[in-house]
């Protein structure tokens, strides 16, 4: 359908305006909201995560091409939960204490949902008690924490600890990222996957939890 294909150049286009007024549209045309999510919306940022992967994309692209996904998405959402809509899994991300950064984490996010994925995001400079809260309320699948900054990196082994004395760490598989993290403190830590970059999450994800 043309309109589809119009949702989906939106958002490889990063035109928010035009991803919301198209949406609109198709609502308003009586198309199901899960034909819009994936024939429309997860096309196009699907397509923006691989051309980021292949390094034919750069951050500021991705990230608007991210808030043009995430304004059709919030516009859908509340018919989704009308239909049989079942997410993937459930995934809790956040950076962790000390940090505020989220460029990276909302191109995550971004992505985890066009793929079908339910993302709560924690924030930022979000400490290991409150991580655990988080978990002890939405009982996700997976964590993901994200560090820039090497002085809170050891933030990420204190969420680990506060997980297991928690009882919560054998239901939760924990993904570490960001750019001063390492596969080696990764493993270090007991995290159970490192993501090198933002286009690797969908894929560490679908992993993970075998869905």
């Amino acid at each position: 359908m043309e309109l589809f294909e119009k949702i989906k150049d939106s958002i490889i286009e990063m035109d928010e305006d035009k991803a919301g007024e198209l949406v609109r549209k198709a609502l308003a045309d009586g198309i199901p909201p899960m034909d819009i999510l994936g024939k429309g919306l997860v096309a196009g940022i699907e397509i923006v995560g691989e051309r980021f992967k292949a390094d034919e994309l750069f951050l500021p692209e991705v990230m608007a091409s991210a808030k043009a996904f995430k304004k059709g998405f919030e516009l859908i959402s509340p018919r989704l939960k009308e239909t049989n809509y079942t997410p993937r899994a459930r995934v809790l991300i956040g950076s962790v204490e000390g940090d505020i950064h989220d460029i990276g984490k909302n191109i995550v996010i971004s992505l985890l949902q066009g793929n079908g994925y339910e993302v709560y995001d924690a924030g930022v400079d979000v400490s290991p008690s409150k991580f655990v809260e988080l978990a002890q309320q939405l009982k996700p699948n997976i964590l993901g924490m994200s560090a820039l900054l090497t002085t809170t990196m050891a933030k990420m082994q204190d969420t680990v600890k506060s997980l297991e004395e928690a009882g919560l760490r054998g239901s939760i598989k924990v993904i570490v990222g960001g750019s001063c993290v390492s596969a080696e403190f990764a493993a270090q830590i007991s995290a159970d996957a490192y993501g090198e970059n933002a286009g690797d999450a969908v894929g560490i994800v679908k992993n993970l939890t075998s869905i």
